[in-house]
């Protein structure tokens, strides 16, 4: 039983969004030449069972247009290469180079590299998805880096899994300058040295995260499946307007329309007719993932009432994709990726004054009811959420309402969130102690009794395993995210079964 002192201290000190105001190298590969250099390494992502993106940046001070070659081959030593080609690139794409390889085998391994005026790139290993449904199913989920709290070594562990891809939901980086969010005591700091605001900014900002050589060997050994969420662009971010965007920062939606440019140059995705981020990927008889655009398509201002709903989360385009997507699914498991926590979550015990995170799906809560009922009258099963923004690892039994669950325990799916990366948790920067925070988290869990494990302590990711009977969610938590070469550790693991909707050890 926590004392009351202690109840108003986490009451106080947790920040369950990927939000604050504080500040801050693994290490940053230099890159001296005045010619070609991949300083930023290779990257792969959005694969489908018959091709794959494939993404460089090639450094260069003297060079209008770079002329860069292709391959990709079935051995790393490249003696059988399987497709081939060349393209061109320049200042207008910030010297990024993205193929979309096609013609590829289902459930394959490739390497692939880059050849510029004879200077060759690292060589990156990718997969092709399996749609036979004969496999099983590995998905690395991570969510919320930022520079300024901490080394990536979680990054550096999860690239030398076997896995099949990595699902990345969002705060790949954050806007804010050395002063802004952060450790002030770390030895990382953010460049450009201010918020950043003009295209230039948010390219510098995705070129220092991309030095981290942690990051640049997930990309190396490992497909990337991403999605945004505010930090791309700014804090609480949605459609037309943003909580860190003020009259004196310019017009928002340029903003907006920079941040987007700079992330399609950078991130080695397809978006849906050329425009929109939220997609689907195809895997056949085992699962489908869909990847939702909670941000920029469709999300409304959110509501200041914790009494009141938002307009929209998707908007009525993607809700409506979305919703058709579940319903027409044959797959044993639909996968959502999904940015902002979907469950119901009562935090009055915690945070008294402000009980519902307004900026997830609580803040949201009649389109989320709309599509909890979807779900439950079309009798779609096997819908897992796996969730990112809150630096918090969480399992829910998504329930059809909490009045309803507390009678008679039944849910419509389940959700699954992921730990930061490094971004502050409820003990960082001495805001509380462990031991405090464990038993915020248990009193969140009694008020909450959908929700089966919570930590809000650690820092890392999980891994969803998916074979035909059974969806398991493993946290790996590393030692500590000050030490570069910080060891980890598997701290949970938490199933559900085909056709079942409670969750077990």
């Amino acid at each position: 039983m926590m004392n009351k002192a202690i109840i108003t201290l986490i009451s106080i000190l947790i920040t369950l969004g990927c939000s604050s105001n504080k500040t801050a190298e693994t290490t940053v590969i230099e890159d001296n030449s005045n010619e070609i250099s991949f300083h930023h390494g290779v990257a792969s992502g959005d694969p489908l069972s018959d091709r794959v993106i494939i993404w460089t940046r090639v450094s260069t001070s003297v060079e209008k247009e770079v002329v860069i070659q292709w391959q990709v081959s079935e051995n790393q030593s490249f003696e059988r290469i399987v497709r081939e080609g060349s393209t061109t690139t320049n200042v207008e794409a910030d010297y990024t180079a993205k193929i979309d390889v096609n013609g590829l085998t289902s459930n394959t391994s490739y390497f692939y590299r880059f050849i510029s005026k004879g200077v060759i790139s690292p060589i990156g290993k990718t997969k092709t998805l399996d749609t036979t449904g004969e496999s099983t199913l590995s998905i690395g989920v991570v969510s919320c880096s930022n520079y300024q709290f901490g080394y990536f070594s979680a990054y550096r562990h999860l690239a030398q899994k076997e896995i099949d891809l990595v699902l990345h939901l969002g705060d790949y980086f954050y806007e804010h300058g050395p002063d802004g969010y952060g450790d002030k005591d770390f030895e990382r700091k953010h460049n450009p040295p201010r918020e950043i605001l003009s295209l230039e900014d948010y390219r510098m900002r995705y070129a220092q995260y991309r030095t981290d050589s942690d990051l640049q060997l997930l990309h190396k050994n490992h497909p990337f499946i991403t999605i945004w969420d505010d930090h791309e662009i700014t804090n609480n971010a949605y459609k037309d307007g943003a909580e860190n965007h003020q009259e004196n920062e310019g017009d928002y939606m340029e903003r907006r329309a920079l941040a987007k440019k700079a992330y399609y140059e950078w991130m080695p995705i397809r978006p849906r007719n050329n425009e929109e981020l939220y997609r689907d990927f195809d895997l056949g008889p085992l699962a489908d993932i869909v990847v939702l655009d909670e941000r920029l398509e469709g999300r409304t201002m959110p509501v200041e009432s914790q009494y009141e709903a938002s307009e929209s989360m998707l908007g009525s385009t993607q809700l409506k994709w979305f919703e058709e997507k579940l319903s027409k699914s044959d797959a044993i498991w639909k996968v959502i990726g999904n940015q902002v926590i979907f469950s119901p979550l009562n935090l009055e015990k915690v945070r008294p004054k402000a009980p519902k995170n307004l900026d997830a799906w609580d803040g949201y809560s009649k389109e989320r009811d709309g599509i909890v009922e979807h779900i439950e009258n079309n009798k779609i099963d096997n819908v897992v959420f796996v969730t990112g923004d809150t630096h918090t690892s969480w399992a829910f039994e998504i329930p059809k309402s909490i009045d309803d669950y507390k009678k008679t325990n039944e849910a419509v799916a389940i959700e699954f969130g992921t730990p930061s990366i490094t971004s502050s948790n409820w003990n960082d920067g001495g805001r509380a102690t462990d031991e405090e925070v464990l038993g915020a988290e248990i009193l969140v869990m009694a008020d909450n009794p959908h929700l089966k494990y919570a930590n809000a302590r650690d820092h890392g990711y999980f891994i969803l395993d998916l074979t035909s009977e059974n969806a398991t969610a493993k946290w790996y938590y590393v030692d500590d995210i000050k030490n570069p070469e910080s060891g980890e550790y598997m701290a949970k693991s938490i199933s559900v079964s085909k056709g079942s909707t409670q969750l077990f050890e």
